[in-house]
């Protein structure tokens, strides 16, 4: 069976196992174009709802096209080069006692590190991924795919979540196979979200010359009020043994209700890759934009970019606009 037909097929049968359950159907379209000569469209389908005992199932496909020049654009949470593909499909069980909750997932999911979840990135007026989670940029990645099972116990105020698994990445990018774990903390308090990540996992560059495995350890933050939301990572480790990357991002996005159907959106960040030369690499990107609710399930997000040379696909500045179509049933 092809990919694009076992991608289908594993949508169509959750949509009939679930017919009697409930279930929920979401659909999002985007199209989009860069100054950088780049082109991207995308459709994602998600169908969620509970199965049987108590068991809540997601299952979640893509697809994806391209066109002129490469470009990390319209990356933010799925691949943008030409396929179909399964992002996630899992099982999930929440046990609940009192203050105390518990919970445990099997299947195919984003690998959970920092602010891994499709929401802290699609759809958000930002249409790059941070460069701490680009394909090929020497840390992760938000294509970063788990085959495997996780579990998470804590109360409303602390979370601590691990997971156990083998890579299943999509994208351009690809760790080889073999076992990775994480582990992540979270804490609330009040306006305040802090995590705290570790992963050890495969490297995905060649294993002629990355020997060792790809070690990660992270922080981040939020903080909302007022209807401004501040948050940001920050990582540190290898990616292979002998190398180092350290970096991060801030950014912020602000919609108050004088601004009506528009969020104001600024990010700054940065990435170090320290190699022997000339394979190390400093890059810097600073990025300012707004998503605009046109109407009913319709928005626009524009950016304007600038990033240093390492990055840039040949110009510092590009101005990039996607348009999106959601629905929900």
């Amino acid at each position: 069976m092809t990919r694009t037909a076992a991608v289908i097929a594993v949508l169509l049968m959750s949509a009939d196992a679930a017919r009697a359950q409930s279930v929920t159907t979401e659909i999002d379209a985007t199209a989009g174009s860069s100054s950088q000569d780049t082109t991207g469209a995308a459709a994602q389908v998600r169908v969620f709802g509970r199965a049987v005992a108590d068991i809540q199932y997601f299952v979640e496909g893509a697809l994806a096209a391209e066109g002129g020049n490469q470009s990390d654009a319209f990356s933010s949470a799925y691949p943008y080069q030409r396929g179909v593909y399964l992002i996630e499909a899992y099982g999930e069980r929440l046990f609940k006692a009192g203050w105390f909750v518990a919970g445990a997932r099997a299947g195919r999911f984003r690998t959970p590190f920092g602010l891994y979840n499709r929401s802290d990135h699609a759809y958000t007026g930002f249409l790059r991924a941070p460069l701490i989670r680009y394909d090929g940029y020497f840390a992760l990645s938000n294509n970063y795919l788990e085959h495997g099972a996780a579990g998470y116990v804590g109360t409303p105020h602390f979370v601590v979540e691990s997971s156990v698994g083998a890579p299943a990445d999509v994208g351009t990018v690809h760790r080889r196979p073999g076992v990775d774990w994480t582990i992540r903390v979270q804490a609330y308090a009040g306006p305040f979200v802090v995590g705290a990540s570790h992963i050890e996992t495969q490297p995905y560059q060649p294993e002629t010359f990355a020997h060792g495995d790809a070690v990660f350890s992270g922080v981040d933050a939020r903080w909302m009020a007022h209807g401004v939301q501040l948050r940001g990572e920050w990582l540190f480790g290898q990616p292979f043994n002998g190398t180092s990357t350290d970096g991060g991002y801030i950014d912020v996005s602000v919609h108050r209700p004088e601004m009506k159907t528009v969020t104001a959106v600024f990010r700054a960040e940065r990435i170090t890759y320290d190699a022997i030369p000339p394979f190390a690499m400093f890059a810097r990107r600073e990025t300012a934009g707004a998503l605009i609710r046109a109407t009913r399930g319709v928005s626009i997000s524009i950016n304007t970019v600038h990033q240093t040379s390492q990055v840039s696909y040949g110009h510092p500045w590009a101005v990039d606009v996607g348009l999106t179509y959601s629905f929900r049933r």
